[in-house]
């Protein structure tokens, strides 16, 4: 292999790694497109939650957090730890927190 071909294999690499990272980006800011959901990542973000918590702080029905909540954990953006007969959810990783925060501090941070 010529050291053009080598780069150009680099450059495919590169350009491949790139588009695999944008389509997790992408599917990322999806699941985060939705109202409720935003709403829950937030409310996760202070420490985790039981289902029927996240349903008094968003005065949404049951069955609707539920559903929200399935997606979140589809699209791995939070994870569960059962205690009993409740469910706990928690943000998933570092990166969800990371984006939340941001998020908080651009749109929800009180202005002084």
């Amino acid at each position: 292999m010529t050291l053009k071909e080598d780069n150009t294999q680099d450059t495919d690499d590169a350009l491949s790694d790139m588009k695999d990272s944008a389509a997790n980006a992408a599917a990322f800011l999806k699941a985060l497109a939705h109202e409720g959901r935003l709403m829950i990542l937030c409310h996760l973000g202070e420490g985790e939650k039981s289902v029927s918590e996240l349903e008094r702080l968003l005065d949404t029905r049951q069955a609707a957090v539920s559903q929200m909540l399935a997606r979140l954990r589809g699209e791995g953006l939070v994870s569960t730890r059962r205690e009993g007969k409740t469910i706990y959810y928690s943000l998933q990783d570092g990166n969800t927190a990371q984006v939340i925060g941001l998020l908080y501090d651009l749109f929800c941070k009180p202005k002084s």
